[in-house]
């Protein structure tokens, strides 16, 4: 069967161009607003408290990771009580490259990597769309050892340590991804994908898009009843299950499209439209531009039929 989180996290090619290891020491907070990327922390040493306007209070302790995809507007501080005027307007940069909150000179007894991630596709807002407000990933073994890595790697000085750091990033954000913990009562696909029969169905949806799924058979697929099922998918999810399998069909579509791997024809078929103007109609729904446009404007990522044999193709 399909793993639906794989492909997608394959497709939205995640990545951690910018951290940095923040130590703290005494009462401290900080607030962030506006970040227009998924934010990330890392605890490594201590523990820290995050708040949100959805989420509420967060303990964050040593070996914890939180990812916050939507990061308008938080504010993060110390375990230490502290007051609004320890609030820090601009970290103290250190002579070895960290940042430095609360006390200069103090012990420090918190170390965190805090930074944000990307998706160099352009379907970032799918992924978004399917994640809670706030993932907290805790206790897991693996992540762990990723923790006792990047904490190793953030503390030395070795030869390649900015690359080290930004490949175990990338890891740590896919295992956080994959990590079902806590998400009891956040609607999105991790959530969805811990429900046998959401699953099911959902990875029926990811292994054979080209079929013209109706949710009476999705419905048939995770044994449920049509109304159960519809409701069930919205509530746990946080979108119909048409709307779900449109955004999937369109993101692979692009995924095609960007490796020239067939005509337009050819790629509206392999993601289940029956005709190329219907496939069209919705591509330029959700792109703004034509599947025709959309492949001549976009680099190739990789090997297929050469640029100008698909221009002919598509023409």
């Amino acid at each position: 069967m399909a793993d639906p989180l794989a492909q997608i996290v394959g497709l939205l090619q995640p990545g951690a161009p910018f951290s940095k290891c923040v130590t703290g020491s005494g009462p401290w907070r900080v607030r962030r607003t506006q970040s227009p990327n998924p934010y990330y922390v890392a605890v490594l040493k201590g523990s820290l408290r995050y708040r949100d306007h959805q989420s509420g209070e967060v303990i964050v302790n040593a070996g914890d990771f939180i990812l916050i995809p939507f990061a308008q507007d938080f504010m993060m501080w110390s375990d230490v009580p502290s007051a609004d005027n320890d609030l820090v307007i601009d970290p103290v940069i250190l002579p070895g490259g960290g940042y430095r909150v609360g006390s200069i000179d103090g012990p420090v007894d918190m170390r965190a990597l805090v930074g944000y991630c990307i998706f160099r596709s352009d379907d970032a807002t799918l992924l978004s769309s399917l994640l809670p407000k706030l993932v907290v990933v805790r206790g897991e073994h693996r992540l762990a050892m990723l923790m006792q890595l990047l904490g190793d790697e953030a503390v030395g000085n070795k030869p390649g340590r900015e690359v080290v750091l930004q490949h175990l990033l990338e890891v740590l954000l896919i295992e956080a991804l994959r990590s079902t913990a806590e998400l009891a009562n956040s609607p999105g696909l991790l959530r969805a994908l811990s429900d046998d029969r959401l699953a099911t169905a959902i990875r029926s949806m990811h292994a054979k898009p080209e079929r013209g799924w109706t949710v009476a058979e999705l419905a048939r697929e995770a044994a449920l009843s049509r109304s159960g099922f519809h409701e069930r998918f919205q509530s746990t999810v946080g979108m119909a299950p048409m709307e779900y399998l449109t955004a999937w069909r369109l993101a692979l579509a692009k995924n095609l499209l960007r490796k020239r791997e067939g005509s337009v024809s050819e790629i509206a078929r392999k993601v289940g439209y029956r005709s190329a103007s219907a496939f069209s109609v919705a591509f330029l729904r959700d792109a703004g531009i034509s599947p025709a446009r959309y492949a001549r404007d976009t680099p190739a990522t990789s090997p297929g039929m050469a640029a100008e044999e698909f221009e002919g193709a598509i023409a």
